[in-house]
């Protein structure tokens, strides 16, 4: 059995066009989304995962109604291969269920951890070049800036909000805002533990 899968990214978008070519291509069920691409969970994504059976097809216009990258294509890819169906892309005109399909999976598979591979090379060489100059990894802390800290006093000693509502006005986490301030205290503030994190 062909399940197809269309996705939009706005309520205004008309996905016909992908329901038109799903149809055509013998798909006896669909499954709709209409959100961003940016949004990990789409209900009726899941809802299609869940209908599929052992030997079904997932087939979508376009891989990248699916997915939002080539890893979570491939990852999606994995997940129905375990489960015994094929994914089937119409623009691309790939088909896991053949020779053809397999092998462009597998070169995507090759590239995407090579990707993952010069990502990870490349931040340890810039942590160790940034730890040879002496510097800190990590993004500098919101308090190396004088006027934060004052901003922060102010909050924590007016009372008026909590402290989950402080330190999303700061743009930091809670933990974070205890670390510089223990116990909330206004007149707490630890100046030095920046440096001891260094240290």
């Amino acid at each position: 059995m062909r399940i197809g899968y269309a996705r939009v990214s706005t309520t205004e978008q008309d996905p016909d066009y992908q329901l038109k070519a799903l149809e055509a291509s013998g798909c006896e069920r669909l499954f709709i989304d209409r959100c961003s691409s940016r949004k990990k969970h789409r209900p009726h994504r899941e809802a299609a995962f869940e209908y599929l059976r052992r030997g079904d097809s997932l087939v979508v216009w376009k891989f990248d109604r699916l997915a939002r990258s080539t890893t979570e294509m491939l990852a999606l890819a994995e997940l129905l291969s375990e489960r015994g169906c094929e994914l089937v892309s119409l623009t691309e005109q790939i088909d896991t269920a053949s020779a053809h399909g397999k092998a462009v999976f597998a070169v995507l598979a090759a590239m995407a951890q090579f990707e993952r591979d010069l990502i990870s090379e490349r931040t340890k060489e810039s942590y160790r070049a940034k730890k040879a100059k002496g510097q800190t990894w990590g993004r500098p802390s919101a308090f190396k800036d004088p006027e934060a800290v004052s901003t922060a006093k102010a909050l924590l000693a007016d009372g008026s909000l909590t402290k989950p509502q402080i330190a999303a006005q700061l743009g930091i986490c809670v933990s974070t805002l205890y670390r510089w301030f223990p116990g909330g205290d206004p007149n707490a503030f630890d100046g030095t533990y920046q440096r001891r994190k260094a240290a």
